[in-house]
């Protein structure tokens, strides 16, 4: 497809797997990867983690790509009309994601926790063992990642729920919308499972209010953004006893500062943002795919709506 211009928009990262996997499906592209050395009347497509600085500058422009599943730090105002934002849809980030929830709910289950603080103290000592049809998994958020992981936990035994904008049918899972069906499904949740994008409607949903809904003993699997959780909160629900763990990914800010209270409290097992990770070989195959589509005047997998 001559004609077709790349921007690969990376900064700090190796860009030469992309660029090759784009030359190789495009013969004859033009690909920068840097917008100082772009001609912007020859950029149609932008590919990376972040949108130009103006998107403007670009006439030809007709997507961008997002090599990520989480757009909430692109500015979909400045995109102009006819411009689509594209999120990725890679099953690798879907595998992904299904695994860390997998292992989080199961360390939780299971107490781990406890666990890891009784090593640091040699202490030995076995805690309650529950069956996986006695804890309760709710979800926060069922699209195509969340739908995954609570399939996975349902083939495992566990009674699974969910929560979203709207309805959802998945067998085997029970589904919740509104701020009505919101409470019922805490009530009825012993590990939350945090998987929504972040809006201004989510920005702080795991406060002090959400933990209080939830039964005593709640346990939280954070995966979604930083920002939707009010730490202060998480940490004196656990103080408190009311909730007795948490596997948290994400936090506000990331790095997570030296001497923050999460880096060291016995309830939270933290891991630095690694539930799924793109890899440019399989997101670029995926941006590939898009690009064909596109071509071909036939609609896009993952465009956000405005």
């Amino acid at each position: 497809m001559i004609g077709v211009g790349f921007l690969i928009l990376m900064p700090g990262r190796d860009t030469s797997a992309v660029e090759a996997a784009l030359s190789a499906a495009f013969p004859g592209a033009s690909i920068w990867s840097g917008e100082d050395e772009a001609d912007p009347a020859g950029v149609r497509y932008v590919v990376g983690f972040r949108q130009p600085k103006d998107c403007a500058r670009y006439p030809g422009l007709k997507a961008v790509f997002a090599m990520s599943a989480g757009v909430d730090h692109y500015r979909l105002g400045d995109l102009p009309e006819g411009v689509d934002l594209v999120r990725m849809v890679d099953p690798d980030v879907s595998v992904q994601i299904r695994d860390y929830v997998l292992m989080g709910v199961m360390m939780l289950h299971r107490g781990m926790p406890v666990y890891l603080r009784q090593q640091r103290e040699e202490v030995w000592q076995i805690q309650p063992i529950a069956l996986p049809s006695e804890t309760r998994v709710g979800f926060l958020g069922l699209g195509v990642l969340g739908a995954n992981a609570a399939e996975a936990l349902r083939d495992l035994g566990f009674p699974v729920s969910g929560w979203s904008r709207s309805p959802r049918h998945i067998p085997g899972v029970a589904s919740f919308t509104g701020a009505d069906g919101l409470k019922r499904m805490l009530g009825q949740t012993d590990i939350l499972v945090c998987l929504l994008p972040l809006t201004e409607a989510t920005r702080g949903i795991l406060n002090a209010d959400l933990f209080a809904a939830m039964p005593r003993g709640g346990r939280l699997v954070h995966l979604g953004r930083g920002r939707q959780l009010i730490a202060a909160d998480l940490l004196a629900a656990l103080d408190a006893g009311h909730m007795a763990g948490a596997m948290i990914d994400v936090t506000d800010p990331e790095p997570l500062p030296e001497g923050d209270p999460l880096w060291s409290h016995p309830g939270v097992v933290l891991t630095p943002h690694v539930a799924s990770r793109s890899r440019p070989e399989t997101a670029t195959r995926r941006v590939i795919e898009n690009v064909v589509r596109c071509e071909a005047g036939a609609a896009m997998i993952g465009c956000v709506s405005r």
